[in-house]
């Protein structure tokens, strides 16, 4: 997209809250309307919009309408570029015709929007992912039924881990709010951590999607050590001791 273009975009979705794509095209009269549709396709999958019928409005107006501005939105557009690019190495680990859990999570609902709709079959802890994922033809999506967490938009406790005791899992598409050498990954709520530890115990394979804004952070529950993932897909280079720990667990580190 071109860069003038897209600040442009978002000037006018800051002032005006949305506007429509006829509307978008009066400030842009050398530029297709296909082109402009793609724009704010892309601007979408980076969280700066919601796309309407003809149109967009921006998520800071959404939220406002909704009442929503609460943590998991904030927190869904810090780093979104590292996210977009962690998203987009991940998308070519998703296996079609294969079991897959996709956990909840900012990075993971990005995963969730670029996917392609093909023969996919997902599981997920995530209310905002599985309704995402329900708009693609093709992609089969399990809920994991459970207590909503609203800061995440995830759910876990008792009855998540019931119905994922019933379930087969090749590979799961994790994610983390923290991770220390010494404590491993780790998030802030005692359920999801839970959740996390049996969905990893049942998968044959698990994906870590996790940015190093990440790294250093040390939340209350632990999950997972570094010899219990496979792959750790980042947005740049770890930290020298990390890969060395990495390496050594026999963890690939994509970035």
């Amino acid at each position: 997209m071109n860069g003038f273009r897209k600040q442009k975009i978002l000037d006018i979705l800051e002032q005006k809250g949305e506007i429509q794509l006829q509307k978008l095209k009066e400030f842009f009269p050398d530029v297709s309307t296909m082109t402009l549709r793609r724009d704010l396709i892309a601007l979408e999958k980076e969280g700066h919009l919601i796309r309407t019928h003809g149109g967009a409005i921006s998520t800071k107006k959404l939220w406002q309408l909704t009442g929503q501005e609460d943590e998991y939105s904030k927190r869904a557009q810090e780093n979104i570029e590292a996210k977009m690019k962690i998203a987009n190495i991940a998308k070519g680990l998703v296996e079609k015709n294969r079991s897959i859990y996709f956990d909840a999570g900012s990075t993971i609902m990005c995963l969730a929007k670029i996917l392609d709709s093909d023969n996919f079959t997902i599981i997920t802890s995530g209310l905002n992912i599985a309704l995402e994922l329900v708009k693609k033809k093709n992609v089969f999506v399990a809920m994991l039924g459970g207590i909503v967490n609203s800061n995440t938009l995830s759910v876990s406790g008792p009855n998540a881990i019931f119905s994922l005791d019933k379930m087969n899992i090749d590979i799961a598409f994790m994610s983390a709010s923290g991770f220390c050498l010494g404590t491993g990954f780790s998030v802030s709520n005692a359920y999801e951590g839970e959740l996390k530890r049996r969905i990893i115990k049942r998968s044959q394979k698990v994906v870590m999607l996790m940015d190093t804004s990440k790294v250093g952070k040390n939340m209350p529950f632990s999950y997972a050590r570094l010899d219990e993932i496979d792959i750790w897909v980042c947005e740049k280079q770890l930290p020298e001791d990390i890969e060395k720990a990495a390496r050594e667990s026999d963890v690939e580190i994509l970035y």
